[in-house]
C-alpha cells in the first residue's frame, strides 16, 4: 500500500493539511496524519481544531513513508522546523530517495533542517525572501513546482493542485485526473 505521512502541528493551515489529508485519500494512499505534539487535538491557524490520527512518535513506527508532507501556517512551520524528530524523518526521506511535499511556509522547514538543498522550489509569497536569501534553492513562482522527488505549492488556493501532483507521482497520471471531475475542481 502506498502510504503518506503528513505532519500536524499547532498553528497549521487548516485547508492546506485537510484538503492535502482528503485528496490523497481518495487517490487511494493510506495516510496517516500525525501530531507533533501527541494525538490530542491540535488548534490550526483559523482557531479550527484536527484531531490527528495517532501521535508522530507512534506514527515513526509505522516508517518508511513514499512521502512526508509539511503542510505551512507560521505557527505550524515554525514547529515542525524546531522539531529534532521532523528534522530526522525529512534527512532519512531524502537519504532514501523518498518523496517530500511542502506546501506555503512549509518549504522554511525543508530550510531549517537542510533538506533538498540546490532544489527547485516555491512557497507563500510571505516567506519567499527567507527561502531566496539562503541561497540553497531555486526558487520558482508557479503554483506547484516539482524537482525530482521534492513537490512543493504556494497556498491553501493551489492545495488541491499540489495533492494531485502526489498522487500523480504515487498512483499515476490516470488516477489523479480520475479524481478532478467528481470534485469539481478546476484545473
Amino acid at each position: 500500500m502506498v502510504n503518506a505521512l503528513v505532519l500536524l502541528a499547532e498553528g497549521a493551515e487548516e485547508m492546506e493539511t485537510v484538503i492535502t489529508v482528503d485528496v490523497l485519500r481518495r487517490g487511494g494512499i493510506e495516510v496517516t496524519l500525525a501530531g507533533l505534539a501527541g494525538s490530542d487535538a491540535v488548534l490550526c491557524s483559523r482557531n479550527v481544531k484536527l484531531v490527528p490520527d495517532m501521535s508522530l512518535e507512534e506514527a515513526k513506527k509505522s516508517a518508511p513513508y513514499d512521502v512526508v508532507v509539511c503542510p505551512g501556517g507560521g505557527g505550524g512551520a515554525t514547529k515542525l522546523a524546531e522539531s529534532a524528530e521532523v528534522k530526522k524523518i525529512l534527512q532519512d526521506q531524502e537519504n532514501a530517495d523518498r518523496y517530500i511535499a511542502a506546501v506555503c511556509a512549509g518549504p522554511t522547514v525543508l530550510l531549517k533542517h537542510e533538506v533538498c538543498k540546490g532544489k527547485k522550489l516555491t512557497s507563500h509569497p510571505g516567506v519567499k525572501d527567507q527561502l531566496t536569501a539562503s541561497g540553497k534553492y531555486i526558487y520558482v513562482e508557479e503554483r506547484v513546482v516539482q524537482d525530482g522527488k521534492l513537490i512543493t505549492s504556494r497556498g491553501p488556493g493551489t492545495c488541491f493542485e499540489f495533492a494531485l501532483k502526489i498522487v500523480e507521482n504515487l498512483k499515476g497520471k490516470e488516477q489523479a485526473d480520475s479524481l478532478i471531475p467528481p470534485m469539481l475542481v478546476k484545473m
